[in-house]
């Protein structure tokens, strides 16, 4: 059979980010680069140069639209062995491989553990790994390089609000957290590489600026300039004013927050509780139940929240389409036969406004987290007053929940 040196492989030219990854020898690299930085140019010329040493190679991504970019390359790259039929190809399931080998180069969409089963490879490559459920590499991922000790590339870039939208991950930072281990070992065995979208050569400054044009300052942080942002000049909330504990005391009264989504927003839904320590009121954060669904789909989910943790009230927010939030959550408790404790409120006041007292809890130590809420911290420590994209669904939900326990009111009550 002829080997693929008979023919041109028109590999890219590595700018120097790409070029670093590629030389490491390092067995688990982990890459951190801004939009249109290279990224996925860079681990096709690393998965065709692995194929090219009879390798067998997986990439994973969760966008169709990145699948294609990849394949595009690799195609690309392979045009000449595989037109001189040197490799079968398959389209639809995008293979390529030697026929007769495990010498195999696939792409495939996966998000999470089940859409990346019933595969393996000596090469994994997760590309937009920012947006994968955590159990895609922790559940299938890992154990399928096991048996040959293979290889892992993980990219990504740091998940801004215009982009979480479409996250599978449960903690958002997850891919943050394993970049700053990877900078942190010294055994050799990971390496962590970092480029800005800027760093790349060969993008034009045009077109940086078209993808800028209606970023924030933070969004262009996250997503240009590849930061892992801990602290957002003006949130409301920092990390370190968040403590979490494992337990917690018995609670004199738990509510749960409602906020209703406003078009294709998620439904804000936090249970609370409250306890009496040394003489003051603490509250504990127990659950954040948000999603974004039908109104059947998030009433069904305050009600499986409301019965779970024996909640006192259901506190819902009045504004957004008058009654409807009463009217859908006590529908969905007759359909079950439930008995259900319901008080709306009036915003009467701004989001930042009536959030300040119960961000002063935080700062007072009178406000814990039972358990890590990753996707409620995230949106507690990001969420920038007048500057930020969208509505803190979440925020506002902790927010009617801690202020109904407190009486700090920032709102007008109705029962």
């Amino acid at each position: 059979m002829p080997v693929a040196t008979e023919y041109t492989v028109r590999l890219r030219q590595p700018h120097a980010y790409q070029a670093a990854i590629l030389g490491s020898s390092a067995k688990r690299k982990i890459v951190r680069a801004g939009r249109r930085a290279g990224k996925t140019v860079g681990a096709a010329i690393l998965a065709v140069k692995a194929f090219l040493d009879s390798r067998r190679v997986l990439y994973g991504t969760p966008t169709a639209e990145q699948l294609d970019a990849f394949w595009h390359e690799v195609k690309r790259a392979l045009a000449e062995p595989l037109d001189a039929g040197l490799y079968y190809k398959n389209e639809t399931l995008h293979v390529m491989e030697r026929l007769g080998t495990e010498n195999r180069l696939r792409a495939k969409t996966c998000w999470n553990a089940d859409t990346l089963r019933g595969d393996y490879a000596d090469l994994l490559i997760l590309d937009e790994w920012q947006l994968m459920s955590e159990d895609t590499w922790e559940e299938v991922g890992a154990p399928m390089l096991l048996d040959n000790n293979g290889d892992a590339l993980f990219v990504y870039t740091p998940p801004s609000l215009h982009s979480r939208s479409a996250s599978k991950a449960r903690d958002p930072r997850h891919a943050a957290k394993v970049f700053k281990r990877a900078l942190e070992d010294t055994s050799g065995r990971w390496a962590a590489f970092h480029f800005r979208s800027q760093d790349n050569p060969h993008i034009s400054e045009d077109a940086l600026r078209e993808i800028t044009a209606d970023m924030s300052r933070l969004a262009y942080r996250q997503e240009i300039l590849a930061e892992d942002v801990e602290e957002v000049v003006g949130a409301l909330w920092a990390r370190g004013m968040i403590e979490h504990v494992a337990i917690h005391p018995d609670l004199s009264r738990v509510v749960v927050g409602v906020d209703p989504p406003g078009g294709a927003t998620e439904c804000g839904i936090v249970v609370v509780g409250m306890a009496q320590v040394n003489g003051q009121t603490h509250v504990y954060v127990l659950e954040d139940r948000s999603l974004r669904a039908s109104p059947n789909g998030w009433a069904e989910a305050v009600l499986t929240a409301y019965n779970r943790n024996r909640a006192d009230w259901v506190v819902g927010e009045q504004n957004y389409g008058g009654d409807m939030v009463e009217a859908t959550i006590r529908q969905a408790a007759s359909s079950r036969g439930m008995d259900l404790s319901y008080k709306h409120v009036n915003a009467t006041r701004g989001k930042a406004v009536r959030a300040e007292p119960v961000v002063a809890l935080y700062e007072q130590g009178r406000a814990y987290h039972v358990g890590e809420l990753p996707l409620l911290e995230e949106e507690m420590c990001t969420w920038v007053p007048g500057e930020s994209p969208q509505s803190p669904n979440r925020v506002d939900a902790l927010v009617w929940a801690c202020t109904e326990l407190t009486g700090r009111k920032g709102y007008a009550f109705e029962v």
